[in-house]
């Protein structure tokens, strides 16, 4: 499969409670986007493209950090770049995610990581972001740290990790909790989540009683109730081909 692009579609619920279904939105038209993280306040998307910056005539080559905000009819408004010290020329940034302060986790391969890709978070201080920092050895090892999802309070942070030493398939999902101001050694999130296939591309919802996530994982339970209506059959017929399916599991099932 080709993944040198990306395409990021958005789906909206009816007040009958069922999605319509998926469209690009306006703030994705252009270029290769992906990683589209929902901040706390519900009215701003992060997300990255590969896109020209305006005023910069290069090709582009490497994917920058990116945001969007909903206006007061509910339409999104024009994408807007974040610069350095948050995208770096050169380098790749991926999957942003914002805690309720407004500080800033993302992936990156940038200098000073402890190999492959890191997580950093750039803080929001006095209207403006810092320099983005390492989130260090508790965190970060010598394999690949990716795709930060950190709650809204920073109490813990969920990530995605490849080649670690614990690592069981391509991808594992693990947790990293924050006491006194310190994050604690990640660990693979238990209770049978992680398989030898991938685990990727997670969230909690807001009122924490759901993580949802992707995996590659063969399909061998049942399709929950249909969110969509009417009923589109195109929409499951790939379910359990090894490319990737959404899943979702009851927080209190993982003992949070």
């Amino acid at each position: 499969d080709d993944f040198s692009a990306y395409q990021i579609l958005e789906t909206r619920r009816d007040s009958d409670g069922y999605w319509r279904a998926p469209t690009r939105p306006s703030f994705a038209a252009i270029g290769s986007n992906a990683d589209p993280h929902i901040a706390p306040d519900g009215r701003t998307v992060f997300f990255v493209s590969n896109r020209p910056v305006p005023g910069d005539h290069s090709p582009p080559s490497t994917y920058d950090i990116w945001y969007a905000t909903l206006g007061p009819d509910g339409a999104w408004g024009v994408a807007r770049h974040l610069p350095p010290p948050i995208s770096m020329p050169g380098v790749d940034e991926f999957s942003p995610s914002v805690a309720a302060n407004g500080d800033l986790y993302f992936g990156s391969e940038r200098p000073g990581g402890r190999g492959g890709f890191d997580l950093w978070v750039a803080r929001w201080v006095d209207g403006d972001y810092q320099p983005p920092e390492n989130l260090g050895d508790s965190v970060n090892t010598a394999g690949n740290e990716v795709e930060p999802w950190i709650a809204p309070d920073q109490s813990y942070l969920i990530l995605s990790g490849t080649a670690r030493a614990d690592s069981v398939g391509r991808y594992d999902l693990y947790v990293s909790r924050r006491v006194n101001g310190v994050w604690q050694r990640a660990t693979p999130i238990g209770h049978g989540l992680n398989t030898t296939a991938s685990e990727f591309n997670h969230s909690v919802s807001p009122d924490g009683e759901w993580l949802y996530f992707s995996s590659t994982r063969p399909f061998a339970g049942r399709i929950s109730e249909r969110f969509d209506a009417p009923p589109d059959d195109r929409a499951v017929s790939g379910i359990g081909n090894g490319k990737g399916d959404i899943y979702r599991v009851a927080t209190r099932e993982l003992g949070w």
